[in-house]
C-alpha cells in the first residue's frame, strides 16, 4: 500500500536530528507506526502474539536487550512494557546522540509507573487521523504557515473542490489510513464503527488492567457526541448518561471513564482561551466537548452521509470538529494549541489558534454562507475589546489577533473589506 505523506514527517525527522528519542502519541490507527517506520532502521512491535510473552519476560529481567538493534529503532506500543521508557533514558543519556530510538504509544501512561520522564531527552510529537489534506482532499491553494508569516498573502480565488456532500462523507469516513484504502464508499464509512466498538469492549479496560462496563463506556461517549463542540458540564453530561436508567452511574465513575478515554486520546476536549478582555467572572471555562476525529461522533449517533445531507444544523457542529481535528494536524509546535473563546454576553471564537511565537487567529466556523456576517462581526467584536482593554492598560497590552478567520464548507476563499478571512476549509494545507 503506498504511503501517503503525513504533516508529521518533517517534524519527526527534525526532532530525531535534535533529540536522542521522539515519543509519537495519539489514537490508534492513526498511523503512527506506518509514520515511525519511514525513518526507523529496526523495528520491535510489542503486541506481536508471537513474541509478546518474550518479549515481556526480557522486559523484566534486563529491558536494556531489547534497545539493540540498528538506529533509529523503533519500539512500537512501548506503554505494554512501561520500563522501556527509563530504558530509552539511560540509554540517551549515555550515548549523548540524536536518533537513537522512536518510540509510539496508543495510549498515556500513568507516570507512576516511570521512574523519570524524560524530559529534555525525548521530543513529544502527537499525531491525529488525516486531515483533508492529508487525504488529498483539500485543494492546498491556501497555506496556513503562510497566513501567519505573509502579512500581504493573497488568498483571493483560492478554490475547493469539496462539495458539502464530500465534505460530510469525509467527517463520516474519518481520517483513519485504513478507511482511505478500503474498497467501496460503504467498506469505508465501517472502520469508525468498529474503532468505538474496540475501545467500548476491550480498549477502555486494558488500558490499565481495570476492568470497565462496555455499556456504559458507550453511553458516556453517546453523550460526548450529542453534546459536541458544546459547552456542557460534566454534571449535564452524567445526568444525560443515567436518564435512560440503563446504567447508574456516580460522578467518580464518570470521571474515571472520561480520564481513561483520554488517556486513550478518543476524547480530546478544548480548554477555554481566558485573556484578561473583560472580568474574569464573565469568561466561560467549561471545556468545548470534542473528539479526536468527527467520524467517532456521527458512529455514536447512528448518523450516515445521507441523513445528515439533510440535517445540516447537526452538520455544522460535526464541520466544527472537522476544522478542529484539520487544524491541529497543520500546526505543529511544542506551545502550539487550539482553544475556544465565549463570555456570559455570547460574544465567541469557535477556535482560537496559537502559535509557538504568541502569535494567534480567532476562528469561527461557518458551514454556510449565510452565517458568515454573523462570524465576522464576533471576531471584529473580540478584536475591539481587545484594542479599548489595551487602551486603558497600556503598560501590560494584550498581543492583537494575528488573523481573523471564517472557516467555511463554500467554494472560493477571500478577504472582506474589513480584514476578515474567509476560507474553504477544502482549501488548507500547512
Amino acid at each position: 500500500m503506498r504511503y501517503l505523506n503525513r504533516v508529521c514527517d518533517e517534524t519527526l525527522r527534525e526532532f530525531l536530528e535534535a533529540f536522542g528519542a521522539v515519543l509519537i502519541e495519539g489514537p490508534k490507527w492513526c498511523g503512527k507506526t506506518t509514520t515511525a517506520e519511514q525513518l526507523a532502521n529496526s523495528v520491535i512491535k510489542l503486541q506481536d502474539p508471537d513474541r509478546r510473552e518474550e518479549y515481556l519476560a526480557t522486559a523484566a529481567v534486563k529491558p536494556s536487550l531489547l534497545l539493540q538493534g540498528p538506529t533509529p529503532r523503533l519500539l512500537d506500543e512501548w506503554q505494554d512494557v512501561p520500563v522501556l521508557l527509563d530504558a530509552v533514558r539511560t540509554q540517551v543519556d549515555a550515548h549523548t546522540a540524536p536518533s537513537q530510538f522512536i518510540l509510539t504509544g496508543s495510549n498515556s501512561v500513568e507516570r507512576e509507573k516511570i521512574l523519570h520522564s524524560g524530559t529534555g531527552r525525548i521530543a513529544p510529537l502527537s499525531m491525529l487521523p488525516m486531515s483533508l489534506w492529508e487525504s488529498g482532499e483539500s485543494s492546498g491553494t491556501v497555506s496556513l504557515s503562510r497566513l501567519f508569516q505573509e502579512p500581504d498573502y493573497v488568498i483571493d480565488g483560492c478554490r475547493s473542490d469539496l462539495t458539502i456532500e464530500d465534505l460530510i462523507f469525509a467527517a463520516c469516513r474519518g481520517g483513519w489510513p485504513a478507511a482511505l484504502s478500503a474498497g467501496s464508499k460503504k467498506a469505508q464509512l465501517l472502520l469508525a464503527r468498529n474503532y468505538v466498538n474496540s475501545v467500548c469492549s476491550e480498549d477502555i479496560s486494558r488500558l490499565d488492567g481495570r476492568r470497565r462496563d462496555e455499556k456504559l463506556t458507550r453511553l458516556i461517549l453517546r453523550s460526548y457526541a450529542r453534546n459536541i463542540s458544546t459547552l456542557a458540564k460534566k454534571s449535564s453530561l452524567l445526568t444525560d448518561v443515567t436518564a435512560s436508567g440503563e446504567r447508574s452511574c456516580s460522578a467518580d465513575t464518570f470521571n474515571d471513564y472520561v480520564s481513561a478515554l483520554e488517556r486513550l486520546f478518543v476524547i480530546a476536549d478544548i480548554e477555554a482561551w481566558c485573556p484578561a478582555i473583560r472580568a474574569k467572572t464573565v469568561i466561560r471555562r467549561t471545556p468545548k466537548r470534542s473528539f479526536c476525529d468527527p467520524s467517532l461522533a456521527v458512529a455514536l449517533l447512528g448518523l450516515k452521509p445521507d441523513s445528515l445531507s439533510v440535517q445540516l444544523k447537526t452538520f455544522g457542529f460535526i464541520f466544527e470538529q472537522l476544522c478542529v481535528r484539520d487544524l491541529r494536524a497543520y500546526t505543529r509546535g511544542f506551545y502550539s494549541r487550539i482553544s475556544y473563546y465565549r463570555d456570559r454576553y455570547d460574544l465567541e471564537a469557535d477556535l482560537v489558534l496559537h502559535q509557538d511565537d504568541g502569535r494567534y487567529a480567532l476562528i469561527e466556523c461557518k458551514l454556510g454562507s449565510r452565517e458568515i456576517d454573523l462570524g465576522a462581526s464576533h471576531l471584529l467584536k473580540i478584536r475591539d475589546l481587545i484594542r479599548a482593554r489595551n487602551a486603558q492598560e497600556s503598560q501590560v497590552p494584550l498581543q492583537e489577533p494575528t488573523l481573523l478567520i471564517i472557516l467555511t464548507g463554500g467554494e472560493l476563499a477571500y478577504t472582506r473589506p474589513d480584514g476578515v478571512k474567509v476560507i474553504p476549509l477544502g482549501t488548507l494545507k500547512p
